[in-house]
C-alpha cells in the first residue's frame, strides 16, 4: 500500500464508467422505489442514496488515503468483481423474467451486481489515486444489499424464529411479574385478551435498520477497527433487545385493558427505532478516537496507471444487459379476466354436510394485499364399515390479479410458514407418487404438508397456480427454482394468481373420489389446476 498522495482528477474513461455507474445506481434506486416506499423492514433504503454519497465524500476528506499498487492479485481481484457483477445482472434478468421484477431474488440480485461493480471501479480508481480504498468507501459500495429484500425462505425462517424468541422472552417476563400468561404458538393468551406477535412485530424491521446505521455510524464516526467492530456486533443485539421491550409493554398494555392496534403498534414500532438508533450513534461517539487527522499529502501521479478497458466493458455490457430483460420480459401467456366470484367457486349447500364458514380472513387482507379470500369446512358423519367415522374437508382459496403481488409474497405465505404461529406442529410425510389422483383424474402435484394441534391431525395440500400453471412443486425457498421456471415455461412477467389450499383429517386416497371434492377442483380448472 502506498499513502503518498492526494486524490488526483478523472480521465474521460474514467467519467464514461462514472456515468455508466451512476446509471445502473439510479436505476437500482427507481426499482427499489416502491418496496422501499411500501415495505416498512426495507424503508431505509430511502436514505440509501444519501448515504452512498456522504460516504464517498466522507473517504475522500477524511482518509486514510490508501492506494494500492495495480498487482497481478488486485488485478484478479478486480476482474472476479466485474465477471460477478455481469454474473448477478443475468441472473436477476432470469428472475425477473419468470417471477416477475418485483420477486425479492431480483432486487437482491441486482443489488449484489451494483455492489460487484462499484467494487470493481473502486479498485481501479484506488490504483490511479482518484479514490482512496479505505473502510468509508467500501461501506459504500456494500451499502446496496443491505437495503435490499431478503431472499423468501430466509425471510420466513428468520421472522418465524424471532417470532418464537419473542414470544417466549415475553411470556417468562409476564410471569416474572406475575401475570398470568399462557402461549399457544407466537399467541400470548392473557387472563381477558390474547396478543399475537406476528410478523410486524419480530425485529426484523428494527434489525435491519439498525445494523444499517452501525455500519454507517462505523465508517463516519469511529475510526479504530476494534470499535467498528464492537458497534456492529453491538447493533443486531441492540435491535433484538429493544424490540423485547417493546413487546413487553405492547402485552402489559392489553392485559391492562388497552387496545394497542392502530396507533400504539406504529407509535412504538417508530420509538424503538428511533432510539435504538440514538444508541447506536451516541456509542459511536463515546468510541471515536479523538486524536487529529492526518492530512493527505501532496499530490503524485501514478507511474503505471492501470488499463481501464476492462472495466469500462463490464459497465456496458452491464447497461445492455439490463435494458435487454426489460426490453424482453412481457406480459402474461394469456388472457385475464375479472376476480372469480369466491362464493360461487365453493358450494354453498352440498347435500349431506354441514358447512363451516370462516368470516374473518378479512383480517389477513393487509398481509396478503388481497380481499379475494374464502375459506369453508365441510364436515359430515361418514359410515364405514368401522363405525361412524366424522370426515372433515376443508378449502381455502386466495386469489390475486395480475401484477398486484410478486410471486414471492404468495409462496411465502404458505402453511408451514403460517400455520406454526397458530401452534400447529410439523409433522413428517412421506411424499406421494405419481400422478397425483382425484377421482382417476391426474392434477399437477401439490405440495403436501401434516401437522397436529392438542392432537388433532390435519393433512394438508396445497398449489401456488400462476397464469394458468401450477408451480406449487417449486421449493418457494430454493434459489435456483425459479430458474427452472424460465426453462420450463419461459419468459414472462405476471400473471392472475390463486392459492388453493385442501386439508382434512384424512389421507387423499380416503377423500379422493369424494364427489364435492371432485366437484370443487374441476371448478378450478381455469385457474390451472
Amino acid at each position: 500500500m502506498s499513502s503518498s498522495s492526494r486524490p488526483v482528477s478523472l480521465s474521460v474513461t474514467g467519467w464514461i464508467v462514472v456515468s455508466l455507474g451512476a446509471l445502473l445506481t439510479l436505476a437500482f434506486c427507481l426499482h427499489m422505489l416502491p418496496e422501499w416506499l411500501n415495505n416498512p423492514d426495507l424503508s431505509h433504503g430511502l436514505f440509501a442514496p444519501l448515504l452512498f454519497v456522504l460516504l464517498i465524500n466522507e473517504s475522500r476528506r477524511r482518509g486514510p488515503w490508501r492506494y494500492p499498487t495495480d498487482t497481478t492479485g488486485l488485478r484478479l481481484l478486480r476482474a472476479g468483481a466485474l465477471t460477478g457483477g455481469v454474473a448477478f445482472v443475468v441472473i436477476a434478468g432470469l428472475y425477473a423474467a419468470t417471477v416477475e421484477w418485483t420477486h425479492p431474488l431480483v432486487g437482491l440480485s441486482l443489488s449484489l451486481a451494483l455492489s460487484a461493480l462499484l467494487f470493481a471501479a473502486l479498485l481501479w480508481f484506488s490504483t490511479t489515486r482518484v479514490m482512496p480504498l479505505n473502510w468509508a468507501s467500501l461501506v459504500a459500495v456494500a451499502l446496496w444489499p443491505m437495503c435490499a429484500p431478503i431472499p423468501p425462505g430466509t425471510y420466513s425462517l428468520l421472522t418465524l424464529q424471532l417470532q418464537f424468541w419473542v414470544t417466549d422472552i415475553v411470556l417468562h417476563s409476564l410471569h416474572l411479574l406475575g401475570v398470568a400468561a399462557t402461549t399457544s404458538g407466537n399467541i400470548i393468551q392473557l387472563a381477558h385478551t390474547s396478543v399475537g406477535v406476528e410478523e410486524a412485530c419480530s425485529g426484523v424491521r428494527s434489525l435491519l435498520s439498525c445494523v444499517v446505521a452501525a455500519v454507517f455510524f462505523s465508517a463516519t464516526l469511529v475510526r479504530r477497527p476494534w470499535a467498528r467492530v464492537l458497534l456492529i456486533v453491538l447493533a443486531p443485539v441492540l435491535a433484538f433487545g429493544m424490540n423485547i421491550l417493546r413487546s413487553l409493554a405492547l402485552t402489559l398494555l392489553a392485559n391492562s385493558g388497552v387496545d394497542i392496534g392502530g396507533s400504539w403498534h406504529d407509535i412504538t414500532g417508530f420509538a424503538v427505532l428511533g432510539i435504538t438508533a440514538a444508541i447506536l450513534g451516541g456509542l459511536a461517539l463515546w468510541l471515536e478516537d479523538n486524536s487529529p487527522v492526518t492530512a493527505a499529502p501532496a499530490t503524485v501521479a501514478p507511474t503505471r496507471p492501470p488499463r481501464p478497458w476492462g472495466l469500462l466493458s463490464s459497465f456496458t455490457l452491464a447497461t445492455v444487459l439490463v435494458g435487454f430483460f426489460v426490453l424482453n420480459t412481457h406480459g402474461p401467456s394469456r388472457e385475464s379476466g375479472p376476480p372469480p366470484d369466491m362464493n360461487a367457486l365453493l358450494p354453498l349447500a352440498p347435500a349431506g354436510w354441514d358447512i363451516v364458514r370462516t368470516e374473518d380472513l378479512y383480517q389477513f387482507t393487509p398481509v396478503l394485499e388481497t380481499e379475494h379470500l374464502i375459506q369453508r369446512t365441510y364436515v359430515r358423519r361418514r359410515v364405514t364399515t368401522k363405525g361412524d367415522d366424522p370426515l372433515q374437508i376443508t378449502v381455502y382459496l386466495a386469489y390475486w390479479t395480475p401484477g398486484k403481488v410478486p410471486v414471492s409474497l404468495v409462496a411465502a405465505h404458505t402453511p408451514e410458514a403460517c400455520w406454526p404461529g397458530g401452534g400447529w406442529i410439523t409433522q413428517p410425510v412421506t411424499p406421494f407418487g405419481h400422478p397425483f389422483l382425484v377421482s382417476g383424474h391426474a392434477l399437477p402435484p401439490p405440495e403436501f404438508r401434516a401437522f397436529t394441534n392438542s392432537g388433532f391431525l390435519q393433512n394438508v395440500w396445497y398449489w401456488h397456480l400462476y397464469d394458468g400453471r401450477s408451480i406449487t412443486q417449486k421449493d418457494p425457498r430454493s434459489a435456483v427454482a425459479p430458474l427452472q421456471l424460465a426453462w420450463r415455461y419461459g419468459f414472462r412477467t405476471s400473471g392472475e394468481q390463486m392459492f388453493v389450499r385442501v386439508s382434512s383429517n384424512h389421507p387423499w386416497d380416503h377423500i379422493n373420489a369424494e364427489p364435492l371434492l371432485v366437484e370443487i377442483l374441476r371448478g378450478l380448472q381455469p385457474f390451472g389446476l
